[in-house]
């Protein structure tokens, strides 16, 4: 281990994945491990007493989400530099992240060939996407994307809502009910209701 080494700070709310990443960055000679949080909060926290060079963060995590974290850490620190982790699948998830000031972005399954290049890549001040991701980014890069409003009436959707219920649940008229509706398929390029739930599904847009 020399003083050079990448110093990175682990986020995630699963200690078992914790130990599992910090196992795998001691037995490298580039890098090292200076604190791990278990949530959001304590990731501010770490990072303001660590300034660690690589801050791995899970997306989904109690008290403060990584997105959070995120925009907070680098609102103070903007040289931050941040690799989201997540096991949600989708173009939406991954461009919130990139927005949000995430210099990388990786699903948990592609950890085990792909983190010590993400760590590597974005501590030399490059972005970190893999392809399979940044093809899905691309492939939407022309959507419109979907308003609060929308996503809100494609989850009760989802959740089996008729329109009389959802227009109900949302103090929404019927008619404005059917007319987010005829946005959404239009925005998704989806045949019917159900379609719409699929793709936005996979694309990350709704979680079931």
């Amino acid at each position: 281990m020399h003083s050079s080494s990448i110093t990175v700070l682990i986020v995630d709310d699963h200690p078992v994945l914790r130990e599992g990443l910090s196992a795998v960055i001691h037995a490298e000679d580039d890098m090292r491990v200076v604190a791990e949080a278990a949530n959001g909060v304590e990731a501010i926290e770490c990072f303001d007493r660590h300034r660690p060079q690589i801050t791995l963060m899970d997306l989904r995590m109690p008290e403060l989400d990584g997105l959070a974290a995120t925009l907070s850490i680098r609102s103070r620190w903007p040289s931050a530099r941040i690799v989201m982790l997540t096991t949600y699948r989708g173009d939406v998830p991954a461009l919130r992240a990139l927005k949000a000031g995430a210099s990388g972005y990786l699903l948990k399954s592609m950890m085990r060939t792909h983190l010590l290049e993400a760590i590597r890549t974005v501590a030399a001040g490059s972005r970190y996407i893999p392809l399979e991701i940044a093809s899905e980014l691309a492939a939407h890069v022309a959507d419109e994307a979907l308003s609060d409003r929308e996503v809100e009436v494609l989850r009760r959707i989802a959740s089996g809502g008729a329109n009389k219920a959802i227009a109900s649940l949302l103090h929404l008229s019927e008619e404005t009910v059917k007319s987010h509706i005829r946005n959404i398929l239009a925005k998704l390029s989806a045949n019917d209701r159900t379609h719409a739930v699929t793709i936005a599904i996979q694309r990350g847009i709704i979680e079931m």
